[in-house]
């Protein structure tokens, strides 16, 4: 996709977060508090990038994950930005900026925290059974 399609498709927000390398405010996603079961998705390309089994609540305010649902879906980047060192989380299909992972995640799942920012994913949830 070109930077004009890309730019048609996503809100204002989803441009500035995944293309810009922004960031959303705490608890102001709709993804930070869900609890429904499913495949998260990149709002941008599609790609699966989260599964609901490994999200967790962080109390950070932004949807959080101890894994990706495979570690080619996404591509890990240092991030020396704002005097510090991070890892950036970006979309390897599209190379959309998701967030950071942070070695502060629940130790008996890895000790990783997907910290994403919930404008760049867009959740399919799974069917419920009668």
């Amino acid at each position: 996709m070109t930077d004009e399609e890309i730019k048609q498709k996503l809100t204002s927000e989803q441009y500035h977060v995944m293309r810009d390398s922004g960031t959303e405010a705490p608890f102001s996603g709709r993804y930070w508090d869900e609890h429904a079961k499913g495949m998260y998705k990149c709002a941008n390309c599609g790609q699966e990038l989260f599964s609901s089994n490994t999200k967790f609540d962080s109390g950070t305010g932004w949807p959080s994950f101890s894994d990706p649902v495979n570690l080619e879906n996404v591509e890990l980047v240092p991030d020396n930005s704002l005097g510090m060192h991070r890892t950036e989380v970006r979309c390897k299909k599209c190379g959309s900026h998701l967030g950071h992972v942070f070695d502060d995640g629940p130790a008996d799942k890895g000790g990783k925290r997907y910290c994403i920012n919930s404008v760049c994913l867009e959740l399919k949830k799974e069917k419920e059974e009668k």
